[in-house]
């Protein structure tokens, strides 16, 4: 250690003030420097042994020994010491040399509240940021906090998306502006390689005079002075690049706050990131559910057609109930009604349900052959790898003399019920074997004929097996079905899938339940003012 420290102090090789680690200096009565440790160089670079305090220390020190040493202070290199004497023997004082630890302390204070005041606020922007999966509400968000917080005002640049750049600006009145520019981000120094994901350049490299106005938040009115910009990375792809942006008047972006940036900038770009991959998502998913949603029902020539839906789940749109209208070529041809229900709820019941329903689009020729259609339908659904089955009913329909004619085949599902005119309620006499299942099908059609007024419903298990009521458990059942089918005579299609849906969501009133489902196909008495546009739509529950 004592090589760090010069050798020509003047102390000889015995002294023993030379190891003594403190900053000292042994003074005689004359003001000459007797002895002095090593480290006192480190305060004071010109003492040495044989000279005097006034030659080579700062004068408060010199003048505070003669003639009566006491304790001073004074300023050295720009630190504040304390210089406190002890009397030695033969007139010799030593004067200890201690730095002034207040104005450490208080730049060290100063320091730890700001690191404290950055963490909060970066827990925060976590908090805040990861709280909205909407993208331009996290884009809001982000340029309003970097504003608030870290510059006078900030920009959002996300990717170039068909062929334009999204941003959004914000100042110190925390309005944030949504801007589409197409502008070459390669114009600015930086941006382009921001929006690339690589390292951030210095701010002191951008000149900030060069900036295009599209990247300056209206009401900046001064010019700006410092510009930062980096990145805001994402989830293996960069979520776009934050833009810092401060008055002329201000001072520039230190070290430290360009890197106070990137910290921001990281938990900014993970909140944008799962924002966009949410988007993508929901965007594949909203596709993905446009075929299995149940599709609108339109008014055929002298039929009546009206369908209601509510999955099992209020959250969910889609379930393993449904049904499906393959209408038929020609003025003279039968239009194919299918009402379904898959073994099991919710996304997987959904994914089989449009499997039978596209593979019935494709068998929709042969309609006219009910048992040719579930014979290739169970061939189809037949698979060691899925057990799951169905059970259907299908319905022919056809407007022949002012009459409805129908030809019903149920494969294991519940056979479709007709309401008279005068309220008698018929159960249709169809049976048949589940779908995807067993080698083959079996089932029976029936031939029903739907005078002016009446109407025949195809319903799913949801309807009959909900439990609720006053008690909670009981099922809705047949006998209530029949009831309610009963009030419905001479209603028109939309008002008996109405009366049946409301009477059933009643009965569960927000219990759990299976998807329900139901169709309802009526001889209309005249026309309806509901299907002067041609068409009446399905109902769906939530």
């Amino acid at each position: 250690m004592r090589d760090e420290f010069p050798s020509d102090t003047g102390a000889g090789l015995d002294d023993p003030w030379t190891d003594v680690p403190h900053p000292v200096l042994v003074v005689d009565s004359a003001g000459t420097i007797r002895s002095l440790s090593a480290s006192a160089h480190l305060v004071l670079p010109d003492v040495a042994v044989g000279r005097t305090l006034s030659d080579c220390a700062p004068a408060w020190l010199a003048d505070a020994h003669r003639p009566d040493p006491s304790p001073v202070s004074g300023v050295v290199d720009g630190c504040e010491y304390l210089a406190q004497p002890t009397a030695l023997g033969m007139d010799d004082v030593a004067w200890w040399l201690m730095a002034d630890a207040a104005p450490a302390l208080a730049q060290i204070r100063e320091d730890l509240t700001r690191e404290r005041e950055r963490a909060a606020f970066l827990d925060e922007a976590s908090a805040v940021l990861m709280a909205s999966l909407n993208m331009d509400r996290c884009m809001e968000a982000t340029a309003r906090m970097a504003a608030r917080h870290l510059a006078d005002a900030a920009v959002v640049v996300a990717p170039v998306t068909g062929g334009r750049l999204p941003v959004v600006c914000c100042g110190a009145d925390g309005a944030a502006e949504h801007r589409e520019v197409a502008s070459d981000p390669g114009a600015v120094a930086g941006l382009s390689e921001a929006l690339r994901g690589f390292p951030p350049v210095p701010s002191r490299w951008i000149d900030p005079t060069t900036l295009p106005d599209w990247l300056v938040p209206q009401g900046f009115d001064e010019a700006v002075g410092s510009v930062v910009i980096t990145p805001l990375p994402g989830h293996g792809v960069p979520a776009g690049a934050l833009v810092l942006l401060r008055r002329n008047s201000q001072t520039v972006f230190t070290a430290g706050e360009e890197l106070y940036a990137r910290l921001f900038a990281a938990r900014a770009g993970a909140a944008l990131s799962a924002a966009r991959l949410y988007a993508e998502q929901s965007a594949i998913t909203r596709t993905l559910m446009r075929d299995l949603l149940p599709p609108q029902l339109h008014r055929l020539e002298g039929i009546e057609l009206a369908g209601g839906y509510r999955a099992s789940e209020d959250h969910e749109a889609v379930g393993g109930d449904f049904y499906d209208v393959h209408t038929a070529a020609g003025d003279t041809g039968e239009t194919l009604i299918v009402l379904g229900d898959v073994c099991g709820k919710g996304l997987e019941a959904a994914v089989m349900s449009g499997k039978i329903r596209n593979t019935l689009q494709a068998l929709a020729p042969l309609a006219g052959d009910h048992a040719s259609v579930l014979k290739l339908l169970n061939s189809a659904l037949l698979s060691p790898h899925d057990t799951r089955f169905a059970t259907l009913v299908l319905a022919s329909v056809a407007c022949r003399d002012g009459l409805v004619s129908l030809r019903l085949t149920s494969a294991g599902h519940m056979a479709p019920l007709i309401v008279r005119n005068d309220g008698t309620v018929e159960e249709t006499d169809t049976r048949g074997t589940l779908v995807g299942v067993l080698p083959e099908v079996r089932a029976r059609s029936v031939e029903a004929t739907l005078a002016p007024g009446e109407t025949c419903l195809l319903y799913t298990d949801g309807v009959t097996e909900a439990h609720g009521g006053p008690l909670g458990s009981d099922m809705f059942g047949e006998e209530r079905l029949r009831a309610a089918l009963a009030q419905c005579a001479g209603l028109p299609a939309e008002a008996v899938v109405e009366h049946v849906m409301m009477l059933t969501s009643q009965w569960v009133n927000q219990r759990s339940h299976d998807d329900i489902a139901v169709v309802a196909i009526t001889a209309p008495r005249r026309a309806h003012l509901s299907a002067v546009d041609g068409h009446t739509a399905g109902r769906y529950v939530a």
